[in-house]
């Protein structure tokens, strides 16, 4: 009997706010990503999603988001009842993924998941195609046009299933140049920053910074501010690291 395949499952959760317990989820949707005989990456099986009853009312202010209803919402079941068999599901996965994975970290527990590993589609691409003009699923789908991808099986945005699929193809390619052990390595820590994101030297490369203004961002309270500043002090101190350095160093 041959083994198991080597799946990594990736997940999109809408929900009714950004902090559980306070808000919900009303939408899972996943697609896995599997290695193949070839040792490749690809995406495998159809993946899908369902509603789940959030167990208070989901606002207006999300419902523009996503436009889950209460009403379609009230006969589903509760997050509690159905997130298990999603979350570690048989063969068992390596890792689960998310883009942005912190967000969905905060709703998927250590006992929903049995402590899975995660990988951050977006922390992994802020090291790995550094020159993107911005970061999020939906640029990032339109700015490299991942090969193979179904423009309509990725819409409507904002939908449990059609993100996770966009995001399958993120993370195909990610996995086709590190390796898993790597992708996670890089999604425990904060995000590297290719550019400055605020502030008058919005756009610049950090290595442009005078030592005053980095020093500032260093004791910035976003913490991948704070981590991609540090990075730079300690390259120039002959350490870190900044962008794709970080992969060159990966693939020695």
């Amino acid at each position: 009997m041959p083994p198991p395949p080597q799946i990594i499952r990736v997940i999109d959760l809408e929900t009714t706010g950004q902090a559980p317990p306070l808000h919900g989820v009303c939408e899972i949707g996943w697609q896995d990503v599997a290695l193949g005989g070839d040792g490749q990456w690809a995406l495998m099986g159809e993946g899908g999603s369902f509603l789940v009853n959030p167990g208070r009312a989901i606002p207006p202010i999300t419902q523009a988001i996503h436009h889950i209803l209460d009403e379609e919402v009230a006969d589903a079941p509760s997050w509690n009842d159905c997130a298990r068999p999603i979350l570690d599901p048989y063969p068992r996965r390596l890792a689960l993924a998310a883009h942005r994975a912190d967000f969905e970290m905060k709703f998927c527990s250590a006992a929903m998941t049995r402590s899975a590993d995660w990988i951050c589609t977006w922390k992994c691409a802020l090291r790995l195609w550094p020159e993107s003009p911005s970061f999020s699923n939906q640029v990032l789908r339109y700015w490299r046009r991942p090969e193979g991808i179904d423009q309509e099986r990725g819409l409507p945005a904002h939908r449990a299933f059609p993100d996770a699929y966009v995001t399958a193809f993120h993370l195909r390619d990610m996995l086709n140049i590190a390796s898993v052990a790597q992708l996670i390595e890089w999604s425990s820590l904060p995000g590297l920053l290719p550019r400055v994101r605020n502030g008058p030297d919005r756009g610049k490369d950090w290595r442009e910074l005078e030592e005053d203004v980095l020093a500032t961002f260093a004791a910035d309270r976003d913490p991948d501010v704070r981590y991609t500043a540090e990075q730079e002090q300690a390259r120039r101190r002959g350490g870190g690291e900044i962008g794709r350095q970080s992969l060159q160093r990966a693939l020695l």
